[in-house]
Parts: structure tokens; sequence; C-alpha cells
């Protein structure tokens, strides 16, 4: 029996081997709002607060992406995805981007259909224990059973560190973030391993926060960052100057409350559409920067009211601070 299938133009289709060019900002247009994939549940970067809405890191770059190019940061569809699931919604074109904690891997850069667009948290994977197990150190966990979340690299980066290390060990497996902190808590494992900024996330959400400690080890690179189907470079520019948007702005210190502000400088202007073509080149209007940081803000203010040391969660910037403050964080200039 024939089955009629249904692609909406956002879909990466591949007949006979050729990729078909797709074109997902006129989807995001026709339909008035933006998919964006993210956690089940994630304190600080996706996850719904008190007042039933969506907050978080990864939340914002949403939210700035449909300020680009809807006008309105509020016009987003949040879809939350297991790891397992994540990347199939975003080839299906059941998203139209995803932003859930996602590591940028030359595997899922290459074989996947989909390519990622920046880096919007640098981080690395570490490990969190009860404390009255009393390990001061990763290499202390010989023999001991590991809680992971299914589906992510973090299966990978434990096997060569245990390799490399030459310890034995065990692992408690789950297909969600809220199963693996359950089982970590009810004692189905020794230790927790993730990528750090989950594991500080993770703590805050026990019943008893300070039962637990996030040792010091870090034992890989994890680049966090937006990931858009191939096949597409306008959306693919998008989402990429999008997040360098947020970036700049914090380098050039125009915030939420000064972006109204007239200013003398050249790329405060180019970036802010008052000068140039940038949005044009997009494919987008001239305020499309400027929606994103009135209505989001710039980067420092998206960290500092999710993340930051002010917020239960309490991450310094660390390597997430700006190239000129001994950070890694840097965009492109809007030249």
């Amino acid at each position: 029996m024939n089955k009629i299938l249904k692609f909406s133009a956002a879909s990466l289709l591949v007949i006979n081997g050729l990729n078909a060019q797709a074109d997902t900002l006129s989807d995001v247009q026709a339909k008035g709002s933006l998919s964006c994939g993210v956690t089940t549940g994630l304190a600080g970067f996706s996850a719904i607060d008190k007042n039933r809405k969506w907050v978080g890191l990864d939340v914002d770059l949403c939210r700035a992406i449909a300020a680009a190019t809807l006008g309105d940061s509020e016009k987003v569809k949040y879809v939350p995805l297991t790891a397992k699931e994540r990347f199939t919604a975003l080839q299906s074109g059941e998203i139209d981007v995803l932003l859930r904690v996602t590591t940028w891997t030359l595997t899922r850069d290459a074989s996947l259909g989909l390519t990622f667009a920046g880096v919007n948290y640098y981080d690395g994977q570490g490990f969190m224990v009860k404390k009255n197990l009393g390990v001061k150190d990763a290499s202390e966990l010989h023999g001991a059973t590991f809680c992971v979340n299914k589906g992510t690299t973090t299966e990978l980066n434990l096997a060569d560190y245990a390799k490399e290390e030459g310890f034995k060990y065990n692992t408690s497996i789950t297909d969600t973030i809220a199963q693996t902190r359950s089982n970590f808590e009810t004692g189905r494992c020794d230790s927790l391993t993730t990528d750090q900024s989950r594991l500080y996330a993770l703590r805050t959400t026990l019943k008893d926060p300070s039962s637990a400690v996030v040792l010091p080890n870090v034992i890989s690179k994890e680049p966090l960052g937006p990931v858009v189907r191939q096949g597409d470079g306008k959306w693919f520019n998008i989402v990429r100057w999008t997040l360098n948007a947020m970036i700049t702005a914090e380098e050039l210190g125009v915030t939420s409350a000064t972006v109204d502000k007239s200013s003398k400088s050249s790329e405060i202007n180019r970036l802010l559409g008052n000068t140039g073509l940038m949005g044009e080149y997009l494919g987008l209007d001239k305020k499309w920067s400027y929606n994103i940081i009135k209505q989001v803000g710039n980067y420092s203010e998206s960290f500092e009211r999710n993340i930051g040391v002010n917020t239960p969660i309490n991450i310094t910037r660390g390597l997430n601070a700006l190239w000129k403050d001994g950070g890694i964080l840097y965009s492109p200039p809007f030249r």
C-alpha cells in the first residue's frame, strides 16, 4: 500500500541522494511562531517556572530567534524533548531549532544532516556525589555505579575516562533527566555524571541540596549550542547571528535598558540597524537585532538572570566570560 508523506518546507528531504533546499524562515513566518526543542525540564536552561512560563538560558535564545524573525519574543512554541528524541524531532521538521543543552561534536555535525550554529554555553562533564560518601576526587570512584542519561555524550566520556584511569564501573541508565536525578537521590548509584552546569542545576532540585557535592574534576569539553538542519544556509545564518548579536551587545555595553539611547559608535549603529544592511543580508528587517536586545537582553543579562551567581544555580562566568574579560566567548564583528 502506498503512503502519502507530507513534509513541511523546513524538512530536509533527501531524494536520490540529493539534499533539497529548505526555507525555515518562510515556514516560521507563515505559521507565526517558532517551534523550539528544549529539555523536559532543567533549571537555568529550560524549565517551567512558578508562573507556568518557560525560562532559562536556552529559552532566552529561543525567544531571541523569535524576536529576530517575528518581531515578538513571545511567539515561541516550546517542545520538550528527551535526549533520545531531540535529533529526530529536528530532522523531521517537528521543530525549527534545537536548544537542549546539546554538545557539538564532529559525529553530530557530519552524520545526522544537522549542523551547530554556535556555542551559547561552554561546559565540561563532571561528577556529583553524596557528601556522606566521603569522596573528594573522581579517581576514588573505582567500582562505583554512575547514573547517566541515555543518548548523550556522557556515556562515551565516562567509558574513555574509566579506561584511562584504569577502573571498573557500572551504570544506571535512564531516558530523562528527572529519572536520573531520582535514581541518584534514592541511592541507586554512587555518582551522577553529566555536564557540570547540569549538575549544579540538578543539585538545586534535590530534597536536600546540601547533601550533595560537585567534584572538581572536568573530564571533557562540552560546547553546548543551537542546532539546525543542514541545507538551509539562510536559517543557519539567522540562528548564528542571533546568538552573535547577544554577545556583541554585551561587548559594546548595550542592554535592554540602554538600547534606545543614541550612540556615536559605528558598530553599535550597525548592530541596531541604524546604518548598514545587516538585516537585509539575513533576510530580516532592520530592527531584528534591536528587537532581540530590547525584548530579551544581551548575553550577560540572560546569563545572570538564569544561572548567574545571584541565582540558586550560582555559576560564575568562567569560560563563558567575554574574551576581553578572560573567557572565550567571542563574536565575529558586525561589519
